[in-house]
This record gives structure tokens, sequence and C-alpha cells, in this order.
């Protein structure tokens, strides 16, 4: 299957700005994965190049790992922040942001774990994976800056700080095995299935239990727009208009298109 050609994305575009624009405030919510952070300097981790080619996922990502040998998974878990420490957003996720901020996107719902969203402008941005940002212990909950990891070293991971816990610290981010965090896919449930127009941006939503949300949003009204890189499970399925390209040219499209129809609805 062959994505449209330029004047056909451009007509979708219009028709989605369209769409974006006669909803009202709020009209559109977008659920983003790792295809958003591509430009950004974040490889996908299952493609080609990306980090899973030198860390197997069921070795260092799981919490099953963790809890066997959590020395060997900070190996993994200092080079993932490392690569998140040098990123910053790019103008998909300002973009999006753009759009919040006049009035026309309800939130990010995001798989992502790098906080480029909130960078990016974005104020409402649901953590369906957790983030990256703060570490956690698993043992009694209590979290700390990521900045305690970096002070560490690789064979001497970061602990709790409460004398009686002790345990390894981990980035808060949901790891093979574990739950999403609490109430995280219930606001994005609510997100989606509440918005007239659904952006899903750069991920193929595969994994469960994200992969239901497209879904969801379509069978509550919402259209379906699948902004990718290439074809996904979703083309031709549960999506209603697909749009392919690099987040970081597609979406600042959107925007322009938005702003050419008078979107924009920010209050005074």
């Amino acid at each position: 299957m062959r994505g449209p050609a330029p004047g056909a994305a451009l007509q979708s575009l219009r028709e989605v700005a369209r769409r974006i624009v006669e909803g009202g405030p709020g009209a559109a919510a977008a659920l983003t994965g790792a295809g958003v952070s591509v430009e950004s300097g974040i490889p996908d981790f299952r493609s080609p190049g990306g980090i899973w080619e030198r860390f197997d996922p069921m070795e260092y990502a799981t919490i099953d790992a963790f809890r066997r040998d959590p020395v060997k998974v900070w190996a993994f878990l200092h080079e993932l922040d490392a690569l998140l420490r040098g990123a910053r957003p790019n103008p998909a996720h300002e973009a999006l942001g753009e759009l919040e901020r006049r009035g026309r996107l309800a939130g990010v719902a995001t798989q992502n774990v790098d906080a480029l969203h909130q960078a990016g402008g974005s104020r409402r941005v649901i953590e369906l994976h957790g983030t990256g940002d703060r570490l956690v212990c698993p043992r009694c909950g209590a979290r700390y800056p990521t900045a305690r990891a970096r002070a560490g070293e690789l064979d001497d991971p970061p602990r709790c700080e409460d004398v009686m816990c002790g345990a390894v610290l981990k980035p808060d981010v949901t790891l093979f095995g574990e739950m999403l965090p609490p109430g995280a896919f219930e606001a994005a449930l609510d997100l989606v299935t509440r918005a007239p127009v659904l952006l899903v941006v750069g991920t193929s939503a595969s994994v469960s239990p994200v992969s239901s949300l497209p879904d969801a949003a379509r069978r509550a009204g919402s259209y379906v727009v699948e902004m990718n890189i290439a074809p996904t499970e979703l083309t031709g399925t549960v999506a209603d208009r697909s749009i392919f390209g690099p987040a970081g040219e597609t979406l600042p499209a959107l925007l322009a298109e938005v702003a050419a129809l008078g979107g924009d609805v920010r209050s005074p």
C-alpha cells in the first residue's frame, strides 16, 4: 500500500483542519508514539539501529529483570537517560503545543517517556508509560529527581533515601510486565473518545492496552486521522484518513491549515 501523493496529502490536511475548526474548542486530541520524537534524535527502539539491537528487552526492560539484577538493568537505563537528556522538542511537538495554545487541541496522550511534549508547549499530557524525568522507589513509592542517577556509578545504582527502605530506584517508566500508571489509561480513553478528531501520530498503536484507543475513539464517533511515516495496521481499517510523512513536517502543515481557517479560539 502506498501513501497519497503530495497533492492528496495537502487535500487531506485541509479536510482535517476543517473538521478541527468546525468542531469547536478542543475538537482534536492526539495519541502519539515513538515516531513523533525520531526527529529529536530518539530512534524508535524497534527500528534498525534502535536500542533493542544492543539490549534484549526481555533481559533489560522487564520488571522481573530489574528485580533479579538491577545493576545489569541500570547499564541500559543510564544509556536511555543519556539519550533522553540530549533530546530537544522538534516542530511536531511544537505544533501540537501551539494547537493546544490556540484552543484547538484538548490534550495529548503519549506512549513516550521523553517529556518532549511538555518542552514543546503542551500543557495537558497524559503519559501512558510514565516519564524518564524522575526516579521512583519500587518498594515504597518515593520519587526523586533523575539527576540522582546521573551522579552515581554504573555499578552502584541509586537507592531510596528512606533508611527503612534503601531499595534500588528505577526511572518512573513502565517496564514490560508492569501496570500502566494509575488512572493514565482511563484519562486517555476519556480524552480520545470525547474529541471529534483524533490525531494518531507516529505510532501504529499496536501495543495493548493502548492499541484499543483508536478503535474506541472511532466507535465513539471520532474522525481518526493516522499521521505516520508509512502505512500501519490502522491504514484502511480504523483510520478514516491517513497522512504519510515525517511528523515534523505534517503537523506544522496541519497547524498552518488550521491557522488559515482562523483557527484561534484561545481565551484573551
